[in-house]
């Protein structure tokens, strides 16, 4: 839809350069067209934010309720307690989300190196995952950033730990597999606990002091302040002043290199 908006646009502007001289001799013929255009971007703008801000606040919301959940649990181990304690944990973390590939390509059945709506899908309905037509519909778009129709590896992995987030019970009490797999399970727990820990005011989302206060936790691994305003410019791909729990889905994959073989690039702490 995006795409044909776009293009509709596109025939706008070309009908305007090449009738320049007949616009120009009718301003509100060039008042509408420039109108229509602006009108359509729009539209599908907000449609994409809309869709952002519904699952990212829900998002949001079921960080603060885990987060209550478990403090002062047996399962608050405070595991993180420096920016340093998560980057050595980094190679190990790469590794267990890369051996997911196998995953993403038993359901890439017709071997294209994606995973297209319907093939997604089944991959859910054998993971024992079950969503609304909305709630597939606003993932599968929050998480295709590249407007493609098709999910790539590392949307694949952001998108499997945001539904494992969603789908967590609120009670550990007498719960089974929720995606029936231990081994994504323990995965995405310890990513949960990364957010956990860089969430200092524990609202759900990061913000710029936040990410601050995760890179000056420890005297002696202050960062530069160029070095934190990076992090953060990396995460905000909406630049609205927070990362939610999405965005820092795909900072953390891009950090980890998952779809690369070269060694992780060490933070300047």
């Amino acid at each position: 839809m995006f795409a044909s908006f776009c293009k509709l646009k596109c025939f706008f502007a070309y009908d305007m350069f090449n009738f320049q001289g007949r616009i120009h001799s009718c301003p509100a013929l060039k008042s509408i067209t420039n109108k229509v255009g602006s009108m359509l971007c729009r539209c599908s703008c907000n449609t994409s934010t809309n869709k952002y801000r519904r699952l990212d606040a829900k998002l949001a919301r079921k960080i603060i309720e885990l987060r209550q959940q478990t403090s002062g649990s047996v399962h608050d181990n405070k595991q993180f307690r420096s920016i340093n304690s998560i980057i050595i944990k980094f190679p190990q973390l790469k590794e267990q989300v890369k051996n997911l590939r196998g995953v993403f390509e038993h359901y890439d059945e017709d071997c294209n190196g994606s995973i297209d709506r319907e093939e997604l899908k089944k991959c859910l309905t054998e993971l024992q995952v079950n969503l609304t037509e909305q709630e597939f519909d606003d993932l599968f778009h929050s998480c295709d950033v590249d407007r493609s129709g098709h999910i790539q590896f590392n949307e694949f992995i952001v998108l499997l730990c945001l539904i494992y987030l969603l789908t967590k019970p609120s009670s550990s009490t007498g719960t089974v597999l929720r995606m029936g797999s231990p081994h994504l399970e323990s995965i995405f727990d310890k990513i949960v606990e990364v957010f956990f820990y860089m969430d200092k005011n524990g609202d759900g989302k990061l913000n710029k002091k936040d990410i601050v206060a995760a890179f000056t936790d420890a005297p002696t691994e202050r960062s530069p302040s160029h070095v934190t305003r990076t992090r953060f410019m990396e995460m905000d791909k909406d630049k609205d002043g927070n990362v939610s729990f999405r965005e820092f889905l795909f900072g953390l994959t891009s950090w980890l290199g998952i779809d690369s073989d070269e060694e992780i690039p060490v933070f300047e702490v």
